[in-house]
C-alpha cells in the first residue's frame, strides 16, 4: 500500500483501489445467478488500471476466467505467473498458434487457417486443446455470420487435436434502455445454437453478456458474464440505472508544479486562447495529453484543488495544464490536484472528464499513458 512518502516521489500518478475491484466483482457475482461464472476482462492493460494486479484481484474475488484481446496480453499474464483460464477475444493469426498453445491460452477461432495452425501445434499435446468460436449476431466485426457457423463448428469438432469448448457473441446495444436490438441478437444466437444442436455438436460453454447485459439482461447470462467496464466501477453507459453499487477504482492525481498570479491581459498556453480578465491566480499541473489527459479539456475541464473545483484555462499541452485557482484559499506549491476522483467532500467523475473530452468513460481510463505510475491501494 502506498504512503505519503512514496507518493512524494511522483509528479503525476494514478491510484488504483484494488478493494474497489474486489467489491465490484463480488457485487456483480451476487447480482447474477449462482451458476453463472465471471470472466474478468483485463484487455488493454485492464482498461488502463494494470493487467497483472487487477487480474489477481479479480480471481481472488471469485472470477473464474480472464479475457484479453491479444495473444501478447495473455503471454504477459502467464509470464507474471497467472495460471487461470484465459480467453483471447481478438483475432489470433496463424503465426501466433505456437504462442497460444505454449501459454495455454484459449483462442477465439474464426478462420480455417488459424484452426489448422492451432491443430498442428496442439497435435503435440497429450490432450485436446480447447478453443472458442465467435458468432456475429449483429456487431458486424470479428465473428462468423450465422449461416457459416454450423459448417465451421463441424470442422472444429472433427479436428482431433482441438476441443470446441465454447461459443460466444457480443452485444452491440446492451447499454441501451430499449432492449429491442439485444433481443434480436439473442434470438439469432439461440437460432444458431439450435442449429448446432441439430447437427449433434456439443459445446459446453456459452457466453454472450458483457457488463451492461450482465447488469440488466439476465436472459443473456448463460454460463459466463464477461465483466469489463463495471469491474472498474464505471457504468457501461450514462443511460443506465445501475442495479448494484459500483465503486470507481481509479483516481488520477498530480500536484501544483508552479503557483503565481498573472496580471490582467496575460495569456496562458499555446495559441493564447485564455487572456486573464483580471489578476488571476494560476496553478500549473504537470499533466497533459502526453499522459492521456485530452486536449479537448482545454478551457472547459476542471480539476480539484484544496477540495474545490478549479477551471482549466488555456490549451492543454503535452505535459502541462493550467488551472485558475482564484478564490481557493491557501493553495501551495506541491499541493495535490485531483484530475478525477474524490478530494475531501468534492468529486470529479470519469464521466465528467469524458463529457469535456467528447468521448466515453472507457477511453478516459484506457488512454492513460504508460509513463503515469500506477500506485496500488489494498
Amino acid at each position: 500500500m502506498a504512503d505519503n512518502t512514496t507518493l512524494d516521489r511522483y509528479l503525476t500518478w494514478a491510484e488504483i483501489d484494488l478493494k474497489a475491484i474486489r467489491h465490484n466483482v463480488q457485487a456483480v457475482k451476487k447480482h447474477i445467478q449462482p451458476a453463472v461464472g465471471i470472466m474478468a476482462v483485463v484487455k488493454a492493460n485492464a482498461y488502463g488500471h494494470g493487467a497483472v494486479p487487477v487480474a489477481r484481484t479479480a480471481l481472488d474475488a471469485g472470477a473464474e476466467w480472464l479475457a484479453v484481446n491479444r495473444v501478447e496480453e495473455g503471454v504477459a499474464l502467464r509470464q507474471a505467473g497467472i495460471e487461470a483460464r484465459m480467453l483471447v477475444l481478438g483475432y489470433c493469426p496463424p503465426g501466433q498458434a505456437e504462442l497460444v498453445v505454449e501459454n495455454n491460452l484459449t483462442p477465439a477461432v474464426t478462420t480455417p487457417a488459424t484452426a489448422a495452425a492451432l491443430a498442428a501445434k496442439a497435435g503435440q499435446l497429450s490432450r485436446k486443446f480447447p478453443v472458442h468460436l465467435k458468432i456475429d449476431t449483429g456487431m458486424g466485426r470479428l465473428g462468423l455470420l450465422p449461416e457459416e457457423v454450423v459448417d465451421f463448428a463441424k470442422m472444429l469438432a472433427d479436428c482431433p487435436p482441438l476441443q470446441l469448448e465454447g461459443i460466444f457473441s457480443h452485444l452491440a446495444t446492451a447499454d441501451d434502455p430499449d432492449p429491442a436490438f439485444s433481443q434480436k441478437q439473442l434470438n439469432v444466437y439461440q437460432d444458431v445454437m439450435r442449429a448446432i444442436e441439430s447437427a449433434d455438436i456439443e459445446i459446453p460453454l456459452h457466453h454472450l453478456a458483457n457488463s451492461a447485459a450482465g447488469l440488466q439482461l439476465p436472459e443473456t447470462h448463460h454460463h459466463l458474464v464477461r465483466l469489463g467496464i463495471a469491474m472498474y466501477g464505471l457504468a457501461p453507459s450514462t443511460r443506465m440505472d445501475l442495479p448494484v453499487d459500483l465503486q470507481p477504482a481509479m483516481t488520477l492525481k498530480t500536484r501544483v508544479a508552479r503557483l503565481r498570479v498573472l496580471p490582467t491581459g496575460a495569456s496562458v498556453g499555446y495559441g493564447r486562447t485564455f487572456l486573464a480578465p483580471q489578476p488571476t491566480a494560476v496553478a500549473l499541473a504537470p499533466i497533459g495529453y502526453g499522459d492521456g489527459y485530452a486536449r479537448l479539456c482545454s478551457n472547459r475541464g476542471e480539476m480539484l484543488v484544496g477540495g474545490k473545483r478549479a477551471r482549466v484555462i488555456g490549451m492543454v499541452s503535452m505535459d502541462q495544464t493550467s488551472l485558475d485557482v482564484s478564490g481557493i484559499d491557501a493553495v501551495a506549491q506541491d499541493d495535490e490536484i485531483v484530475v478525477f476522483g474524490r478530494q475531501r467532500e468534492a468529486e470529479i467523475t470519469v464521466e465528467e472528464v469524458a463529457c469535456w473530452s467528447e468521448t466515453i468513460n472507457y477511453e478516459v481510463v484506457t488512454r492513460l499513458a504508460a509513463r503515469v505510475p500506477r500506485i496500488y491501494l489494498d
